[in-house]
């Protein structure tokens, strides 16, 4: 039965949470994709909708107790451009978190480098929920960013849509794909971006539409170093909310060295951090 999110943020989390938790104490998890969601600062609403609260406090409860020590906090399309909230919650964080931001594609170098000394590590492109759609566009600002900043681009789209531009994006210095991509059809796409060298996260089984264990094992023999794993709490918008069993499903897929890889050490190197 399908545990809805009202379960999970309610009643349901400790049910839901203890089913992955049995390892907990034997992994350091880096958390490569969550939201945090503080009405303190500027909420813009998108496809008409708008998130409830998920204040950082609410986040590290649910993951401190499943092994998260660092992670990234990645900046959704209810958040468009806006850096203040992302600035408080890595000043919060420290080290061992970076962050993932929105910009305009007008923003000024001396800005992109402010916001890299303060812990931001990438750039997003969120396609999928229509707040980019131009190739030309996210190519100049990604290698922008990483020119001045050292950043990598995130894209979150069906990775299908980005097969005419499987070339440009190949070429740029690092990209990673959000959620596996997201659909069947994107798989051999995703593939193809692997094998130039692209990262896919391991995130949101619940809103994506693979099968995610043998697409886990396809990027992981594409590339032992692909895969990075997020909880993509608090899973706005998603079928289910992340579960703690998605972390064991994993570890089962790809067995204790690969997900050792998965959890911690390939995540780190996108990042950029140390933890």
């Amino acid at each position: 039965m399908r545990t809805t999110r009202r379960e999970f943020l309610a009643g349901g989390a400790a049910v839901a949470l203890s089913a992955g938790t049995g390892h907990a104490q034997q992994r350091r998890l880096f958390d490569s994709h969550c939201h945090i969601i503080d009405p303190r600062f500027p909420i813009v609403p998108n496809q008409g909708y708008t998130p409830p609260s998920f204040p950082l406090e609410d986040y590290l409860a649910q993951v401190k107790p499943l092994g998260v020590v660092a992670g990234a906090v990645v900046s959704g399309s209810f958040q468009a451009n806006d850096q203040t909230y992302l600035i408080d919650t890595l000043g919060k964080l420290g080290t061992g978190w970076a962050g993932v931001t929105q910009i305009p594609n007008d923003y000024p170098d001396a800005e992109i480098a402010k916001l890299g000394a303060l812990g931001v590590r990438a750039v997003r492109f969120n396609i999928l929920r229509g707040r980019i759609d131009n190739i030309d566009d996210i190519v100049a600002l990604a290698i922008r960013c990483h020119a001045v900043a050292g950043w990598h681009a995130e894209i979150y789209a069906d990775a299908a849509a980005l097969k005419p531009h499987v070339d440009r994006l190949s070429k740029l210095p690092q990209i990673a794909i959000d959620h596996l991509g997201m659909t069947e059809a994107g798989v051999p796409v995703l593939l193809d971006l692997v094998a130039a060298g692209c990262k896919v996260k391991a995130t949101g089984f619940g809103r994506t539409k693979v099968d995610i264990p043998k697409t886990l094992e396809s990027i992981a023999r594409k590339n032992p170093g692909a895969l990075v794993f997020g909880t993509d709490l608090p899973s706005t918008r998603a079928e289910r909310p992340f579960l703690a069993a998605d972390i064991d499903l994993i570890e089962r897929v790809l067995g204790p060295e690969l997900a050792r890889r998965t959890f911690w050490d390939n995540p780190l190197a996108l990042y950029k951090v140390k933890a």
